[in-house]
């Protein structure tokens, strides 16, 4: 094969287009804007375009006659409901909304990498480049898995990348298996009987059991759980009550459970749902518990991860790529798409050296540029590695 070369035009041009998205962010399910941009460059370097997959994704495939394979290479395009505060040019002009992920970033080395891939001559087959909504929560990769993706685009294997500021920029991790865990939610409503504030006795106290729950269920992880075996539960609302000479009749906790195993995450929700049972008894009160399973933990395949490791290392260098780190409680929607087709997910170092900010999620966050001519690389690296790889 060819040596991969990112011209500096190309690169200057992503920037740009990185920053546009930045400055103009939309939340799950709303990336008209978005998809439409991809839309345009994709059909000017010849991509066959499919839209409104999943409502707004949209798939663009590049075909060359000579072998019957197929990947998929995936970019999530959703920004998140936050009201930016890094006072950069391209700051986000949408309030309220912004690409506190990275995921403008991954737009745009995933548009990149198909501009090259369709200018480099030596690969044979298919490539889907899927350009997803709604990853951050609405389960995007699942709509478009619901809108025929597998069926309308067949993939032998499917890719995701993810950039990590926990990462210097130059470094890269895959691991084989669990990448990211499953996450769920439950929301807990408690009902009494309310009173006044100085006579207790006359009434049924919500915001004591409510109380009394939030410390019960950290019994589950740090009592019930293997110690061995990694698990989360964080109440994240704990709503009651309007006045202070009042006690309320109802409280509402909600938050979110994140585990690693399917057997782990039935042992928690089974566990909730009995300390609830408990605590409804000790303290006199109704309890009604919604527990809702979100996103499975995506975990990587064995071959999909040794094609991967191996174009890492022709980009990053062996050194530069570290399979040491612990799976993130972070989740993952791709994690869907892992189910249906052998996949692997990665990610591609973005941090900056004295920057406390450059946290994902964080309102001051923004996307490093310097990672896009990396990541092009490493996407045609991959694509053309797992192209010539045997039937």
């Amino acid at each position: 094969m060819r040596p991969i070369v990112v011209p500096e035009g190309l690169v200057a041009r992503l920037t740009a287009f990185r920053r546009d998205l930045h400055a103009y962010p939309e939340l799950g399910y709303e990336e008209r804007r978005t998809a439409h941009q991809v839309a345009e460059r994709l059909r000017e370097i010849g991509a066959e375009v499919a839209t409104s997959v999943g409502r707004t994704g949209l798939v663009g495939t590049l075909r060359r006659t000579g072998r019957d394979r197929s990947i998929g290479l995936r970019a999530d395009m959703d920004a998140l409901p936050l009201t930016e505060l890094s006072g950069l040019p391209h700051r986000s002009r949408n309030e309220g909304r912004m690409h506190a992920c990275g995921h403008d970033g991954h737009t745009a080395m995933l548009l990149g990498a198909a501009e090259v891939l369709a200018r480099r001559p030596d690969w044979r087959g298919c490539i889907h480049f899927i350009f997803q909504p709604a990853e951050e929560s609405g389960a995007g990769a699942r709509a478009m898995l619901d809108d025929g993706l597998i069926e309308r685009f067949p993939m032998h294997q499917v890719y995701a990348l993810h950039n990590w500021p926990a990462l210097e920029t130059g470094q890269f991790h895959v691991r084989d298996g669990v990448m990211m865990a499953g996450s769920d939610t439950f929301q807990i409503g408690i009902s009494g009987r309310g009173g006044h504030a100085a006579m207790p006795h006359q009434a049924t106290d919500v915001i004591v059991a409510g109380g009394a729950l939030v410390q019960a269920l950290q019994t589950l992880v740090a009592r019930n759980t293997d110690p061995q075996q990694a698990a989360v539960i964080s109440v994240t609302r704990f709503n009651a009550g309007q006045t202070t000479n009042v006690l309320p009749e109802r409280a509402e906790l909600a938050g979110t459970v994140r585990t690693f195993t399917a057997d782990v995450r039935a042992a928690l929700e089974e566990g909730m749902r009995r300390v609830c049972r408990g605590i409804e008894a000790a303290f006199g009160v109704g309890i009604a518990v919604d527990y809702q399973q979100g996103y499975p933990p995506t975990c990587n395949s064995d071959g999909p991860v040794a094609l991967c490791r191996r174009a890492a290392r022709s980009v990053f260098g062996i050194a530069n790529v570290r399979d040491d780190l612990a799976p993130s409680m972070g989740a993952e929607d791709f994690a869907f798409i892992a189910r249906a087709v052998p996949a692997c997910y990665a990610w591609i170092g973005s941090g900056v050296a004295g920057q406390a900010d450059a946290q994902l999620h964080n309102p001051r966050y923004d996307f490093n540029d310097e990672v896009i001519p990396l990541g092009v690389r490493y996407w045609v690296e991959l694509a053309e590695a797992a192209l010539a790889e045997p039937q």
